[in-house]
């Protein structure tokens, strides 16, 4: 029986170059630059003022709506700006500014090795469903998978919908990140314990964890570490791309379909990644919001390709400077894998909790072939893992038909790139299926009638 998902997909190399690689620890920076929209959803509003002190953990920006994420300070040490910065893309974000000075340092680094924990097992076992939610809320933990959608919504199903299934996404279908990998290796115990604070808060007593066949030392592991647990398992599945997508994930693992325009809740699952779990455990068992997460920094000319434990708001140029730096045959630098992600215009900016991965492709890699006209070969069809028309929906965008592009459907467009991977003409096809959704999404939100 074939254990994937059934419609569309591809397989491009994997490319998995830091598999074997352990999670370096990297050093607290004497400066952080948190940005206040990292998440999916309203930005949050800073709650602190200029040369006010602020410990590691501390809030520094609180949640401004039900779909907003609260932002923390991985460091101790003085708020010197709140102003705007460049993100790596190059938009103008809104951020705060903080500086640790010795003793700040100092402490820092004694409190983490010291270790964190705040509550017991029997404190634990005490807190009710609604209290872990609200861990999680204060804790301002988002999808670490690459969406960051703020956990907490997720555990907020609409009234009237049944979960019965929460299913943890490890299956890293993206080539080069193995920052999920690296993480499920070195702490699964962690990693179970927090499924099962995600089971309680989801209110399910079933748990799946999906993990594709080229991590079998992580199978291996968390089967033997949920032999005994009857209500957690762990399907191995085929490897195919986009498997981590939540869609393809489900129905991979249920066989069940999530309808058109419909969310993943519809059928009754919940869907988080292992990283997500993770942090889940650290917010309810060691008081520990979202203040770093792992990065996986590769490349085929990369000097230390690794995982990389970073704090949340260190400058990225200086995280690749500890993996070596930029080659110096780089033609691209990629935020995320070679699929999902997209290319940085600057590194001086910092890390948010959306980044899995920084990718440097050599130029040999990183061009473009040559535009050439479509050739009707319907390649991009049979690979849309949506089952989508991608040529046509490009074609509409370009032609700035947004009524059609609409009842084509784009909006169901995953934006996984399977489309611009077979396209044998090399068109932009998800370029421009980017820029429809964009300008859908917004002609959608003016129908809407105003709150």
């Amino acid at each position: 029986m074939s254990h994937t998902f059934h419609k569309g997909g591809v397989h491009p190399p994997e490319n998995k170059i830091t598999a074997s690689s352990h999670i370096t620890e990297v050093e607290l920076p004497r400066e952080v630059i948190v940005t206040f929209s990292q998440h999916i959803g309203a930005m949050a509003v800073c709650c602190r003022t200029k040369g006010e002190h602020v410990k590691r953990g501390d809030l520094i920006a609180k949640a401004s709506g039900f779909v907003s994420a609260n932002v923390h300070t991985p460091i101790s040490g003085t708020v010197t700006r709140i102003d705007k910065w460049k993100t790596a893309f190059g938009y103008t974000a809104d951020t705060v500014t903080i500086v640790a000075a010795d003793d700040d340092h100092a402490s820092d680094t004694a409190y983490i090795a010291d270790g964190e924990a705040t509550r017991t097992q029997e404190e634990v076992a005490a807190l009710s469903d609604k209290e872990i939610v609200g861990i999680i809320d204060d804790a301002g933990i988002v999808g670490l998978g690459g969406a960051a959608f703020p956990t907490k919504v997720k555990l907020s199903p609409p009234p009237g919908v049944k979960v019965d299934m929460l299913l943890i996404n490890g299956v890293e279908c993206e080539p080069y990140l193995t920052n999920d990998h690296a993480l499920m290796l070195a702490a699964p115990e962690k990693i179970l314990a927090g499924i099962k604070l995600l089971m309680r808060a989801a209110g399910t007593d079933r748990a799946v964890i999906g993990i594709e066949r080229n991590k079998d030392n992580a199978i291996r592991l968390l089967e033997s570490l949920t032999a005994d647990e009857p209500s957690i398992s762990v399907e191995a599945l085929d490897v195919k791309y986009p498997q981590g997508g939540e869609k393809q994930l489900i129905e991979a693992v249920t066989g069940r379909e999530v309808p058109s325009g419909a969310l993943p809740i519809s059928t009754g699952v919940i869907v988080q990644n292992v990283a997500t779990a993770y942090a889940v455990y650290e917010a309810v068992y060691l008081g520990k919001p979202l203040i770093e997460r792992i990065i996986t920094v590769t490349g085929p000319s990369v000097k230390r390709p690794g995982n990389y434990r970073v704090p949340i708001g260190m400058n990225m140029a200086a995280l690749v400077n500890i993996a070596g730096g930029v080659p110096a045959d780089t033609g691209k630098i990629i935020l995320g894998g070679p699929m999902m992600g997209r290319a940085v215009v600057s590194l001086d900016a910092p890390t948010i909790k959306g980044i899995s991965g920084i990718l440097m492709l050599p130029d040999s890699e990183a061009h473009r072939d040559a535009v050439q006209p479509c050739i009707r070969c319907a390649a991009c069809v049979d690979a849309c893992p949506m089952g989508l028309e991608p040529y046509l929906l490009a074609t509409l965008s370009r032609r700035q038909m947004w009524d059609e592009a609409e009842s084509g459907k784009i909006m169901n467009c995953i934006e996984c790139g399977c489309c611009s991977y077979s396209c044998p003409s090399a068109r932009p096809i998800l370029d421009y299926i980017r820029l429809g959704k964009t300008t859908v999404g917004g002609i959608i939100r003016t129908r809407q009638p105003k709150q």
